[in-house]
């Protein structure tokens, strides 16, 4: 594993000692440290870190709600070391949150490195996972305007499926632009239009 920026929040001053000692061991760099997780999206966009560790007794709402926003926003692996045995559904609430790895017995030094991997090794699968569910949203949601778009000016024109498409097809060509985005202006032009003529 490479030199990794670690943002850690701890409060206790003894258990901030012992993670530092084990994340300087490993080659890491603690550059931010915080009692709680308040203003953690901002602390991550101020301080870029690689990984995200929290060390406290229990993930409560405001730690959740923090994690949700930083996960959004500025999404890294979160490693969440639980002080205190939590339900299944404490974990469940950290993980959705956007925590990599939940860790229900606490910090063990020579733990961490394996920990940190399997975080990293999570966040990326998921990471991935969303990427592609995105891009199949994105490509549903430009079919849903083509198809539209082509029975509109089906409709307009009195033309058949085949000659609507190629009309958008050539629309992008001659505008330069992505087939959705003139789908898109062509609804706009023709519901614009047809509101006129009502």
């Amino acid at each position: 594993m490479n030199r990794l920026n670690v943002l850690l929040i701890d409060d206790e001053p003894e258990r901030v000692q012992a993670l530092k000692e084990a994340l300087h061991s490993l080659g890491h760099h603690v550059v931010c440290q915080l009692p709680n997780t308040t203003h953690l999206n901002k602390r991550v966009e101020d301080t870029h870190p690689d990984i995200v560790i929290i060390d406290m007794d229990s993930p409560n709402r405001d730690t959740l709600e923090s994690m949700s926003t930083m996960s959004k926003n500025n999404p890294r692996p979160i490693v969440f070391f639980a002080e205190q045995q939590n339900d299944r559904k404490t974990m469940s609430d950290a993980i959705n949150a956007g925590v990599s790895a939940y860790i229900s017995d606490g910090l063990q030094p020579d733990r961490v490195k394996a920990i940190m991997d399997t975080a990293i090794a999570h966040f990326d699968a998921h990471s991935s996972l969303r990427a592609e569910l995105e891009k199949a949203k994105t490509q549903l949601a430009d079919r849903k305007v083509i198809e539209k778009a082509k029975g509109m000016l089906m409709k307009h024109q009195g033309c058949d499926e085949k000659q609507a498409f190629e009309t958008l097809r050539k629309l992008a060509m001659d505008r330069g632009q992505k087939l959705p985005d003139v789908a898109q202006s062509v609804i706009d032009v023709l519901e614009l239009t047809n509101g006129l003529s009502k």
